[in-house]
């Protein structure tokens, strides 16, 4: 069976719109860290999540003391998922502005992509 031409456009296009989501994305990190390390920023946001991370596994490890049943594995269960959680949460703040710069940026150059397929699509005829 051969592929058809509209699947193989449709690859193209889909080709495309990632090859600009990637080249969006990696402009708004560049815009984003403005010279500064990726490496420092990710250190930094690791340190706070790991920060929060020790208070959920308190948290987690709390409930084995105000429970009056001592659950060994129900409460390790949830220091680590308490852990997880924090970690996650303070990561993802402290990386929310890189975050959205490159959004921004990959939606962007993802909506020139769209717009010229669009007009591919639908030439416009002025005459």
């Amino acid at each position: 069976m051969k592929p058809d031409a509209s699947s193989k456009t449709n690859l193209g296009y889909t080709r495309a719109l990632v090859h600009s989501g990637l080249s969006g994305m990696r402009r708004g990190r560049d815009s984003e860290l403005d010279g500064q390390p990726l490496s420092a920023l990710l250190t930094r946001s690791a340190r706070t999540g790991l920060n929060l991370a020790l208070i959920g596994a308190c948290a987690g490890l709390l409930g084995f003391y105000l429970s009056g049943r001592r659950r060994i594995a129900r409460t390790v269960a949830c220091g680590v998922a308490g852990s997880a959680l924090g970690f996650v949460a303070g990561f993802a703040w402290k990386t929310r502005h890189l975050t959205a710069s490159m959004g921004r940026s990959a939606f962007k150059e993802m909506g020139v992509v769209r717009d010229e397929r669009w007009l591919d699509k639908h030439p416009i005829d002025f005459g």
